[in-house]
């Protein structure tokens, strides 16, 4: 028997963080196609091939930390000590910006995932 979705707040934060994020990835694998040459045309293909997989990944993460799935967490939070270290490549200059977007989602979805509620709420042992 499934265990019924109680999700708190801070879990489901940073699962619809982490499917915008999902979501975002699948837009770069349209622009990647949408900008293809005949000089690159296997680098492009892969390389939005790889940001569908990985944004389909994501989103398929989020969903099931919102269905009591705790094996959903780990992914979720690789991809944010990733994002993480490329807001560390993108700080100074004119991108800094973007190096502070890509810190504060990363944050804030580690913090929502790894909050008391959230973990409780993940719990496998039905005996808690």
């Amino acid at each position: 028997m499934s265990k019924a979705p109680d999700n708190p707040a801070p879990l489901v934060v940073a699962a619809a963080l982490a499917g915008i994020q999902g979501g975002v990835l699948f837009v770069f694998a349209v622009l990647e196609l949408a900008h293809l040459s005949g000089e690159r045309v296997t680098m492009g293909v892969t390389t939005a091939a790889f940001f569908a997989v990985y944004g389909a990944a994501l989103i398929g993460c989020a969903w099931a930390v919102t269905h009591g799935q705790a094996w959903a967490r780990s992914p979720l939070v690789l991809t944010q000590l990733i994002q993480l270290g490329l807001a560390w490549s993108f700080r100074g200059g004119e991108t800094t910006w973007v190096a502070v977007g890509l810190a504060v989602v990363a944050i804030v979805v580690l913090l929502g995932l790894l909050h008391p509620a959230s973990i409780e709420a993940l719990n496998d042992d039905p005996t808690s």
